[in-house]
């Protein structure tokens, strides 16, 4: 059927079943970079734009 010898696994599969293993940090630390620059963007725009401009009445 296949080539596949699931009981013996080659020192790259090995390695991948580590990395897998592991898990995804470097998609969560890339996702948490990028939700801290934009409340950064958010912070910044509001004490320079919105708070400099006072009560508009």
């Amino acid at each position: 059927m296949t080539d596949i010898d699931h009981e013996h696994p080659s020192e790259e599969d090995k390695r991948v079943d580590e990395i897998v293993r592991s898990g995804p940090r470097g998609a969560l630390m890339v996702a948490g970079v990028a939700v801290a620059l934009v409340f950064l963007m958010w912070f910044l725009f509001y004490f320079f734009a919105f708070l400099p401009r006072g009560n508009i009445n």
